[in-house]
């Protein structure tokens, strides 16, 4: 038997519409986990919820899991080093000072978020906190500073080679099944996502838009408001969030350089790791003996390729870290009990999202394992649906792009969509590719960049995610006002995505995608502010 047949999609279904109806994803995923051991085990729930115990265990018993755990822990442990620290409000001050003008400001601020690419958490709170001042004495509603640092959140962490994201979706793509025939190792696929990842991309350029063209909608008024000196938020709506105190530090003799340089030695020694550990590894004892007889034994490209990212991130955080900690003692920003404090205290942090990351490799080998391995074979039934029932390949795109924007947007979570949305694709997409004689790689990117940003849709916007309840807060903006002036911008984006799904997906090529997308999301755009303009002088 290669499958349970129908009840093998049972775990996936039951989670998305848990994770619909109760908008809690750690419940929804643990729940579709248990299910799909119910059915391996003969419906007996004892011994499916031993599976579930010794499943979760298996997952963390992986030494690629393991590290990418330890990465993730180890990047909110720098990330709270950087919060005690007050190195980040030490930069924006730097850069706040470097200009004067409102689109100076909003410039600023959106290259701020640019910057703080790590940590999406991190980077709305604290750039909040630092730009606040600046922008509320331009004059700079409270909603467009909410808004900036919500699209430059989860859309710029997506695409950063270096953050948690990364490792995240690198994991979930590599333990799908059909992955390993692609021919490309997970890091080199993620590098070769970007591109298509169109939501993220559309996202950050839409803030430059409102920033240097003009804002339209909802946002319109909220600026208008501020300009006319009416107030910087709505109070319709509420009373803002409030201002984030806890982790915010400020020193005096924190300098910029005490962010930039930690942040550099990260990605440098990332970039320096990834080839490294393929050299390393190279070294058999046998054939090759020594470090520089690995480094002739292959080029450069073929040791990026090839590279274990798990170990080259887990190395780099370590060196950072243990760089970082030292440096800020050295410094006199830090003592080492506050070293060891906000070092906990980043790792604390990071709970949540690991609990997450956990059960969704938990469900992907429920789901995709063989029978005989103790799974339910989901890949293989799916491939055998999709491939005998006519469904076309060039509409798969579209169609889990705006399934996994409905399903993030309602749970207000990327990474659990992520845990759902990609295991499901990536099969279909090489199971299609495999049978029309498509190519496997570009089939298999656009259909995932689909569910990335399809799942960034729903962080970006959603009134339940994190970020844009973080986002609320930093910019001490009324939530409900940063929900309803939002919204407007991230709709637009997404249909413009969608556009670019649809073009991708049609003709098979990713490039014709982001091209398309950006085609119509300038010239619409232009028609939206005309609209608006004509509107106001009516």
């Amino acid at each position: 038997m290669e499958h349970y047949g129908w009840l093998s999609i049972l775990p996936p279904v039951v989670t998305v519409v848990l994770a619909l109806v109760t908008k809690e994803v750690v419940f929804s995923l643990f729940t579709g986990i248990f299910v799909g051991y119910l059915i391996v085990s003969n419906w007996n729930p004892l011994t499916a919820l031993i599976g579930v115990t010794d499943g979760i265990a298996n997952s963390l018993n992986d030494s690629w899991n393991i590290r990418i755990i330890l990465f993730c822990a180890l990047l909110g442990a720098f990330v709270g080093l950087m919060q005690a620290t007050g190195a980040a409000h030490a930069f924006g001050k730097a850069m706040a000072s470097k200009v004067k003008s409102r689109k100076g400001t909003l410039f600023i601020t959106w290259l701020f978020g640019i910057i703080i690419f790590i940590d999406d958490y991190f980077n709305s709170l604290t750039i909040g906190t630092v730009m606040r001042p600046v922008t509320d004495e331009q004059k700079i509603s409270r909603a467009k500073l909410a808004y900036i640092l919500d699209s430059t959140a989860a859309p710029v962490s997506v695409l950063a080679p270096i953050s948690s994201w990364v490792v995240t979706i690198m994991s979930i793509i590599k333990g799908s099944d059909g992955f390993s025939k692609l021919g490309v190792s997970e890091f080199t696929f993620f590098i070769m996502l970007i591109p298509i990842n169109l939501y993220a991309i559309l996202a950050i350029l839409m803030v430059l838009q409102t920033s240097f063209r003009k804002d339209f909608g909802p946002m319109a008024k909220s600026e208008e408001r501020a300009i006319k000196g009416l107030g910087l938020y709505n109070e319709e709506f509420g009373q803002p969030t409030g201002e984030i105190k806890e982790g915010i530090v400020v020193k005096e003799h924190a300098r910029a350089i005490d962010m930039i340089l930690p942040i550099l030695v990260l990605v440098g020694l990332a970039v320096v790791f990834f080839p490294v550990t393929t050299y390393l590894g190279a070294i058999d004892g046998e054939n090759i003996h020594t470090f520089s007889e690995a480094v002739k034994s292959m080029s450069l490209k073929e040791a990026f390729n090839n590279t274990d990212a798990s170990k080259a991130l887990f190395y780099a955080s370590v060196f950072t870290l243990v760089f970082s900690s030292l440096y800020f003692i050295l410094r006199g920003l830090l003592t080492i009990q506050k070293v060891g404090e906000a070092i906990i205290s980043g790792i604390k942090s990071m709970v949540p999202a690991l609990v997450i990351l956990t059960l969704a490799w938990t469900i992907g080998t429920v789901i995709k394992a063989s029978p005989e391995d103790g799974g339910l074979g989901l890949s293989k039934y799916l491939a055998h649906i999709v491939t005998t029932g006519g469904f076309p390949l060039w509409a798969l795109p579209v169609v889990v792009f705006l399934i996994a924007a409905a399903i993030s947007f309602a749970t207000g979570t990327s990474w659990g969509t992520f845990s759902i949305m990609i295991p499901i694709t990536l099969p279909i997409a090489v199971a299609l590719a495999e049978k029309t004689g498509a190519n496997l790689l570009n089939s298999a990117l656009i259909s995932v960049g689909a569910a990335v940003g399809g799942a960034i849709f729903g962080d970006h916007c959603s009134p339940i995610s994190d970020t844009t309840i973080l986002s609320s807060t930093g910019a001490s903006c009324p939530h409900l006002e940063h929900v309803a002036t939002q919204i407007p911008y991230a709709v637009f984006t997404m249909v413009m995505a969608a556009i670019g799904y649809f073009v991708a997906g049609l003709l098979n090529n990713a490039l014709a995608g982001l091209v398309s997308a950006l085609i119509v999301f300038f010239v619409a755009f232009e028609v939206m502010v005309r609209r608006s303009k004509v509107r106001e002088q009516e």
